[in-house]
């Protein structure tokens, strides 16, 4: 592994984890500042629009200053942005703050700042993997341990805020912005600027265009779905659900990347292509599998199939991308790939809830169908490669 990746990792797996506790607290800080749903999601969409817009203009400032500075001041944000989220919160549990006011802080701190420096994060760990390594086996490697250090933040977050949370409500909310201040900390002290691969590089847009509408139709199909987790459970066990049972749903989708992404892509060394070819059609039987689950145990199983296939196929489409460009340009691939993320779950989770109103049965279908159609856009590189590879 180069140098300069395991800083990057650890401020990837400690901002995420704050991440993941700052989400875990979503009901109790609904229940306090008394949010509707669409003030709810209000906030859910600005976050997904932040990250959309901000990743790529932190890769443009990652191949114009470096992957350091960018990440200092991006980390920097995620310390404000975590600290005025939780004075807002428990200013409003206070009284010091009305309902109304309390809500205009959380959007500017929750879902602008703190959501810009998340964005930050990713980019700058993405871009040091694409600038480090070398290679196809090299780059999806490195692609894939910043996917699995986002997985372990999956597993790890929700746990540690559940904990805190029985403690009070106050002390996760204020863990976070020192988890951030933590990942600052390893990034100004043990980050040093990257290796760069002087590996020539061919521009080919035929596959690399393929793989961001692959990589986008993945991210969509995993969006819809989890926006509806809590009501697919509870019609299933025709039951009111407990949180416990959406926990062990995300749970297992958790392990499914993690599993992926830290152990199946070093182990398996595919390329991006096959990566995308065999993901996408895993994820489509996860979500069959979803469809007719009639337990929790079960769903569970879809979950964790859903969460193999979307993470090995998800990793070659950052590695495809990575790959696509040379060493001056990985910062900008990175924050486009990082987008296409937020603009994902900026869509989906809105588009699932209507389809749902429909027919319980449709976030499910749709999951399947952009699968479907991730699919179909993946076998367009594999095609174009194996004819450039043709003996002439």
């Amino acid at each position: 592994m180069p140098r300069s990746l395991p800083p990057v990792l650890a401020a990837v797996l400690v901002v995420y984890s704050a991440h993941q506790v700052l989400s875990a607290l979503s009901a109790p800080v609904v229940s306090v500042l008394s949010l509707t749903t669409s003030q709810l999601g209000l906030v859910l969409s600005i976050a997904s629009v932040t990250i959309a817009v901000a990743s790529p203009v932190w890769g443009v400032l990652v191949d114009a200053v470096g992957v350091r500075p960018v990440l200092l001041v991006g980390l920097g944000l995620c310390v404000v942005g975590s600290a005025g989220f939780a004075v807002a919160v428990t200013s409003a549990v206070g009284e010091t703050l009305t309902g109304d006011v309390a809500f205009a802080f959380v959007l500017v701190f929750r879902s602008v700042l703190f959501s810009a420096g998340l964005a930050s994060v990713l980019v700058g760990a993405l871009a040091v993997a694409g600038l480090s390594t070398s290679g196809e086996t090299g780059r999806t490697r490195a692609v894939g341990f910043v996917g699995a250090a986002q997985g372990v933040a999956v597993l790890l977050g929700p746990v540690l805020g559940g904990a805190l949370t029985v403690a009070s409500l106050a002390l996760p909310l204020y863990v976070a912005p020192v988890f951030a201040l933590l990942a600052a900390f390893v990034v100004f002290t043990a980050l040093k600027p990257p290796a760069v691969s002087q590996e020539p590089v061919r521009f080919r847009p035929a596959e690399v265009v393929p793989a961001f509408g692959a990589g986008f139709f993945l991210h969509l199909s995993l969006a819809v779905v989890q926006a509806v987790v809590v009501y697919l459970a509870a019609d299933r066990l025709d039951t009111r659900v407990g949180s416990g049972s959406v926990e062990s749903l995300l749970f297992a989708s958790g392990i499914g990347f993690l599993v992926a992404q830290g152990l199946l892509v070093p182990l398996l060394k595919w390329s991006p292509a096959r990566l995308l070819l065999v993901g996408g059609p895993l994820a489509l039987a996860g979500y069959a599998l979803l469809a007719f689950a009639p337990s929790t145990a079960l769903m569970a199983l879809a979950f964790l199939v859903v969460s193999l296939g979307v993470g090995l196929a998800v990793t070659g489409f950052g590695a495809a991308a990575s790959l696509g460009v040379g060493a001056r340009r990985q910062g900008l691939v990175a924050g486009l790939v990082t987008a296409v993320s937020g603009l994902a779950f900026l869509g989906g989770p809105v588009l699932s809830a209507v389809l749902y109103e429909v027919e319980p049965l449709a976030p499910v279908l749709l999951a399947g169908a952009a699968a479907l159609v991730a699919t179909g856009l993946a076998v367009v590189p594999a095609l174009v490669r194996s004819e450039t590879s043709l003996p002439n």
